[in-house]
């Protein structure tokens, strides 16, 4: 087998392996999620003044979580998604004049 052919056909093999997640993997690496967001927020719904291991306490769980998450994108966006040489502000960009 030429060489120009066999090494990107393994390279493609050896990605396909790793590409596939099995359902159990999958559901263990969601419970271990559930679990991070109750260690970081679980205390904070506590002082909030929710029940643990009550239903509105998960969904405050929740909340503080998909909080977080949309402030992060929100500064990942304004930070670093703004073309060069303009300034941004929640997602809106003032450029110079050309």
């Amino acid at each position: 087998m030429n060489k120009r052919v066999f090494v990107p056909f393994t390279l493609v093999l050896l990605l396909a392996g790793c590409a596939g997640i099995t359902p159990a993997e999958r559901a263990a690496m969601m419970q271990q999620e559930v679990e991070e967001m109750i260690q970081v927020y679980g205390p904070a719904c506590e002082k909030l003044g929710y029940q643990a291991d009550t239903d509105a306490w998960r969904e405050c769980i929740l909340k503080l979580n998909t909080t977080n998450a949309v402030r992060h994108l929100e500064y990942e966006y304004s930070t670093h998604m703004a073309p060069a040489g303009c300034r941004s502000y929640r997602g809106f960009f003032r450029c110079p004049p050309f």
